[in-house]
């Protein structure tokens, strides 16, 4: 089923939600992501700097990790999670591919591929970009509802579907970024076994 068939389902469900009074309730996560843990199979996490106040509530986020989860024989990756309980207009994800040129990164390469995560495979969206000489690799995707979806107007439209089939309209943005330092694959490598790693303890916080 394409995204423009989900988006034509989710509107007719969302407009008949609408009509009847329905509206999904906010769904917390079973933990804060305080508690996630700071050490995922030889990764250890360290605690990025707090967001600034106007930029959380730009973001909107009921809950977001940001963590930086080195291993001594892979090197650094930088975990980005977004998590809303309810998304309404206004108060949704925002997609990284909207935030990377505005902080002064300039996309060089973009596709769509899978992420192996130990025994699965992940739809996610892969993108290397730079500024003033440096290159980094990030790769993200949407998490939630018992999904991981690459595309933005799928997970809109699947966001729509669930409000309904569900009565849930929360998920996350799980982003995680590497610095290209010997070549793309090697950083292809690293957030490989990075998120087979983190996919496991993730899917526990956002099921």
């Amino acid at each position: 089923m394409t995204a423009r068939v989900l988006v034509l389902i989710g509107v007719v469900l969302a407009a008949s939600a609408t009509l009847t009074g329905s509206r999904p309730a906010a769904r917390p996560l079973p933990l804060p992501f305080a508690a996630f843990p700071r050490e995922l199979a030889g990764w250890r996490g360290v605690d990025a700097a707090p967001l600034d106040p106007q930029v959380a509530a730009v973001l909107g986020a009921d809950d977001y990790l940001n963590r930086v989860y080195r291993d001594p024989q892979e090197g650094a990756v930088s975990v980005w999670v977004a998590f809303y309980g309810a998304q309404r207009h206004g108060d949704a994800i925002h997609s990284p591919a909207n935030c990377l040129p505005g902080n002064g990164w300039t996309p060089v390469s973009h596709q769509r591929t899978q992420l192996r995560a130990g025994g699965e495979q992940l739809p996610v969206n892969r993108y290397v970009v730079q500024k003033r000489g440096d290159r980094q690799l990030v790769t993200y995707w949407f998490q939630g509802r018992g999904r991981v979806v690459a595309s933005e107007y799928a997970n809109k439209a699947l966001l729509l579907f669930d409000a309904v089939r569900l009565h849930r309209t929360d998920g996350a943005l799980v982003r995680l970024v590497a610095p290209v330092v010997a070549s793309e694959a090697q950083a292809d490598s690293v957030i490989e076994k990075f998120a087979a790693a983190l996919q496991p303890q993730l899917a526990r916080w956002i099921p």
